[in-house]
Formats: C-alpha cells, structure tokens, sequence
C-alpha cells in the first residue's frame, strides 16, 4: 500500500499521493477551492447533488458559522492531473473523536462527492474508499461518517455507496418530461387532478384568486420564508418536535443560499392569495441545472385554508412550473410521507458511510451505526413510530 507523501503548495492547501495512481489536493478554504469547484460543477458532464454546488455549500458555511480551520476541500486527481472528484468536508470533534462529515448537515438531502463525470463516478469504490482513509492518516480524521449516499444518482452508481449501510429513510423522486401538462398526467391520476382543481376553486372561493410565485425579489423571499418560518413553528410544537428553523444560525443559511438572481442555491414558491397576498402554502428546494431537489415545505393550518390542501395545490403547480423551466428530475427529499409516495416513481436508495481511519474511529462508527440501525427499525415499524409519536405529543403537552 503507498504512504502519504506530501509538500506544502500554498497557503491552504497540501498535496497528497494515494495509490492507484490517485493524488489529493486537500484545500482548508473555499476561496482556494472555488475556481475549480465552479469549473467541475459547471461542466455538463458533472455528475452532482443540488448540495454540493458552491454556492450551496459557501451560504451553509457562511450562515452557520463552520469554522474555517474546520474546513477540508479534498480535490483527487488522475495521473494527468485531472481533477476527477470533490467532497467538501468539514472535521469536528464529536464523542472523543475528529469526525469528517460532508458540509450540510441534515439540511442537505444527500452528501455524494461532486464527480467530474460518470466516468471519473465509475471507479472502483475501494480505490476511493482506500484514497480518503490515506488523508484521513495525515490530516488527523480517525473517522469519514458520510451519511445520506444515495445508492445511483441519475442511473449512474456512486462508488462511496459500496458496503454502507442502509439509511434509516429513503428519498422520493420522479423525472420531469419535456411537456408539462403530459408530465401533470403522467404524475397525478385523472382523479387526482379532478380532486385537486375541486378543492383550489374552493380556496378561491373563500379567498379569491390564488397564485403560484416563486421569489424574484428580495422582500418575496423575505415575506414567503417569515410565513415558513410560522407555519413551520405551528407544526413542530403539535407534534411535540424541537424547530431546527429557530436557530438563528439556520435561517442565516437560508437567507444567503435564497438570494435571488440567475441560480439562487435554494427556490422558494409559494401559494398567495393574489389580492392580499396571505400565504397558504410553501415550498423551497435546492436546484441546479436539471434537478429540483424540495427541502422544506410548509402550509397554513388554519383550517379554512387546510381543508383545500394548499400544499398539495402548490406541489401540482410546482412540478408544471420545473417542467416548463426545462429541468428533467424532481425528488422531494429524505423522508416517508404520503404524498411523496403518491406522485413519485423512483425510490432513492441512501447509504450511512462509515469509513474509519483510527481504533478512535472504529469505536465511533460501531455507535453511529447501532444507532443508524434503530433509528431505520423505528421508522420501518408503523406501531414503533406511533408510540414515538405519542410520546412526542405527550411531552411537549407537559413542558
């Protein structure tokens, strides 16, 4: 097996040779990283998540204060010298041991590495996995927890899937056509859609005309995210939840990444009341070129509006608006929902990757994945979740 040899190359950056003829460029910056990064990601061979475009990962950073000493950009390269993969990661101490996670946290639906293409995607996955635990040796990471990898993205497989173990959820997805009306057919049965079109005209008649808009401006993404924000803190006290949306931090996130312009990191669309602008339904996803990925998605629950369903409304008109835009795929992220499974046709399988680097790191991962395991019986168990459930609901009625 070769060793780590390396040499300074500039301030935030060091230069590492793996074997199979792989080399590391291991950047502590965005800034260093950024030319490149743009440059991979840009390049209609890419093969990449929503979630590991630059600007998504800079507002994450930037908005949750990631420190940059915490910060690792690991660029492999072929023997010509071909920048091949990407995986921005950041490194924390967690339990007694330095932990490399891929930068995102539970906001990202999925942690794959940004590949060059799907060629450079079709390595052997031991090449890759050996390559990242090499770093892990002489950049002090006795374990890379890699969670939500999804097993192919876009029919290609992702080599850091090999040997994981399987996520406690799955995400739902399903391809856009190039009409959008023969896509609304293909997605939404005719009486579905006769169900649908039923309850927006009574929505209209209780509030008059409503409308699908996405945020163009500033004070729209301000306005469509404060009533998020509303709803979102409604739901999660009902069902007895902590609001990750609170933090101060995570709404700094959100604002960086929804800024409007030619392609914000994050859309939001919302269902308004076109006379006085009041908000029934919101939807945010992460887009690149050809995907629209949903993150989060919220509705008034007051129920004069919620017996239309103004979330289902907005996700029919949501999927028109993507398809007319020209992007081909369309995944509503991790997680089991009823309306994820009604309109979906792909089943996106994800991965929890544990890749330990020390005996530090193999005592880590054995706890990330016992819990890995539980957290998957609990929700593949409907009386297990029901019980969570209630207990939820029962400590948040005595706090």
């Amino acid at each position: 097996m070769a060793v780590l040899a390396h040499d300074l190359t500039g301030a935030g950056a060091m230069r590492a040779r793996v074997q199979h003829g792989l080399r590391a460029d291991i950047l502590d910056d965005l800034g260093t990283a950024e030319a490149l990064w743009r440059a991979m990601e840009s390049d209609p061979a890419a093969l990449a998540t929503p979630y590991q475009r630059f600007d998504w990962v800079a507002a994450f950073v930037a908005g949750t204060g990631v420190a940059e000493a915490d910060l690792r950009v690991v660029v492999l390269r072929d023997p010509a010298g071909r920048a091949r993969v990407l995986i921005p990661l950041v490194v924390a101490r967690e339990g007694g041991a330095r932990v490399a996670r891929v930068i995102g946290a539970k906001h990202a639906n999925y942690h794959m590495p940004l590949f060059a293409s799907r060629e450079a995607a079709a390595m052997r996955p031991e090449d890759l996995s050996d390559a990242l635990r090499l770093i892990g040796r002489k950049a002090g990471i006795d374990v890379f927890a890699l969670s939500h990898q999804p097993r192919f993205w876009d029919g290609a497989a992702n080599p850091l899937h090999h040997e994981a173990e399987p996520a406690p959820s799955d995400a739902y997805g399903l391809m856009l056509g190039p009409d959008p009306d023969a896509t609304l057919k293909r997605v939404f049965s005719s009486d579905a859609r006769k169900k649908l079109r039923a309850k927006e005209k009574k929505l209209v008649e209780a509030f008059g005309p409503v409308a699908c808009q996405r945020a163009e401006t500033p004070e729209a993404v301000e306005r469509y995210l404060a009533a998020f924000y509303e709803q979102k803190a409604a739901r999660f006290a009902g069902m007895g939840l902590a609001n990750p949306y609170a933090d101060p931090a995570v709404r700094a996130f959100l604002a960086r990444a929804t800024v409007p312009g030619a392609s914000p990191a994050i859309e939001v669309t919302a269902l308004v009341a076109a006379g006085t602008g009041r908000v029934f339904a919101v939807f945010a996803g992460a887009v690149d070129a050809q995907r629209y990925s949903g993150m989060m998605t919220s509705f008034d629950a007051d129920p004069a509006v919620s017996r239309s369903s103004p979330g289902d409304i907005l996700l029919h008109h949501l999927i028109a608006d993507q398809t007319a835009r020209g992007r081909r795929s369309f995944d509503l992220g991790v997680g089991e929902a009823r309306y994820k499974s009604s309109i979906c046709d792909e089943t996106i399988e994800l991965g929890e990757v544990t890749l330990p680097v020390t005996l530090r790191g193999h005592v880590f991962a054995l706890r990330i994945i016992a819990a890995a395991r539980l957290k998957r019986r609990i929700k593949r168990d409907p009386r297990l979740m029901a019980l969570v459930s209630r207990l939820r609901r029962h400590r948040a009625a005595t706090e």
